[in-house]
């Protein structure tokens, strides 16, 4: 807990806005909020449903044994969010990112955010001259990657030894999927529980693989929804790449109040070794649900916390502010557009 409750800048985070002065980069003085959206890309290209992990039917949830489990000295529940500010400049785009990991205690959560900064340009002048400003064809999917190598990297070192970890988003996303799933071993080898929750999903995995789902339903999530009543989860479901068994992942819907559900999904791996301790975490996420009680957007209370410093520090965090009181000298332009 004494790495807790600090904010962490990126090693190369006052060096990258050094390099953006010092070669007369224009930021637009206001960003833009962006996510790093995989609800498209959320299973292994190649993969396959096995609906046997259990019997095909509604499971009720227990919010009482969920709130005991919760209040156990033994439990420590840490939880990760992100908020992302793109800067869309001539000669490239700039990503301020902040990475938010809070510890639940009983009165209160202890936070700690990583704050990044990365500059992508395709233009190789300008990456020529400095080591901090990086060359990408597509700063897109290269901000993915470091998005998630930096998520991995923050994760593993500061979550609590024996915690479970709520991470909002899917284990598995996009071409960069498999970043998160070789972390895996590394949270559980420090008797870490990584579970993952997908809001929004328009996938249609379930519904087009049970033979009398398919064709009734917009997707799983449409599904789920007309399935299930407040406080309900369905069976858990396998999905795995048939390539590789590594790259899978088990997964349930639940529905906490009477709106859309929420996926929620463990890695094979973490699954399998906790399976005795999944009902009660599933009890415990429906409890934390109806704590947060939020029914514009239910999530976990800890995913919620994490989110509100994630943006806050983001607020915080003025980049044009940062490399005008820098000691820097502004090149004209900068000073003309508002430095």
């Amino acid at each position: 807990m004494d790495n807790l409750n600090k904010l962490l800048f990126h090693p190369s985070f006052n060096d990258t806005i050094s390099e953006i002065n010092r070669l007369n980069i224009q930021l637009p003085p206001k960003p833009s909020n962006q996510e790093m959206d995989f609800q498209f890309y959320t299973y292994p290209p190649d993969g396959r449903l096995v609906t046997n992990v259990e019997e095909i039917k509604r499971y009720v949830l227990d919010p009482r044994k969920g709130d005991k489990i919760a209040h156990e000295n033994t439990t420590i529940c840490c939880a990760y969010d992100e908020s992302i500010n793109k800067f869309s400049g001539l000669e490239g785009t700039a990503f301020l990112m902040s990475h938010s990991l809070v510890v639940m205690k009983e009165l209160d959560f202890i936070p700690l955010n990583l704050l990044t900064f990365y500059f992508y340009t395709r233009s190789k002048d300008i990456t020529n001259k400095s080591k901090f400003i990086k060359y990408s064809k597509d700063p897109e999917m290269d901000s993915k990657k470091d998005y998630v190598n930096d998520k991995i990297e923050f994760l593993t070192e500061y979550s609590p030894s024996g915690s479970i970890l709520f991470i909002d988003g899917p284990l598995i996303g996009g071409d960069v999927y498999t970043f998160m799933i070789r972390a895996i071993n590394k949270f559980l080898s420090k008797d870490i529980i990584p579970i993952f929750f997908v809001k929004n999903s328009s996938s249609n995995l379930v519904t087009d693989n049970i033979p009398e789902l398919s064709g009734k339903f917009n997707s799983d999530m449409h599904w789920a929804y007309t399935y299930l009543k407040k406080g309900q989860r369905t069976n858990f479901f396998k999905y795995a790449d048939r390539n590789n068994p590594d790259n899978a992942k088990i997964f349930c819907y639940i529905k906490a109040f009477e709106l859309s559900p929420q996926r929620v999904e463990f890695h094979i791996d973490t699954f399998q070794k906790y399976r005795e301790k999944i009902d009660e975490i599933m009890d415990l996420i429906y409890y934390l649900i109806l704590a947060q009680g939020d029914l514009k957007n239910p999530q976990v209370r800890p995913i919620a916390i994490a989110e509100k410093y994630a943006r806050d520090t983001l607020r915080l965090t003025d980049i044009n502010k940062i490399a005008k009181y820098s000691g820097l000298v502004p090149t004209m332009n900068q000073e003309r557009f508002g430095w």
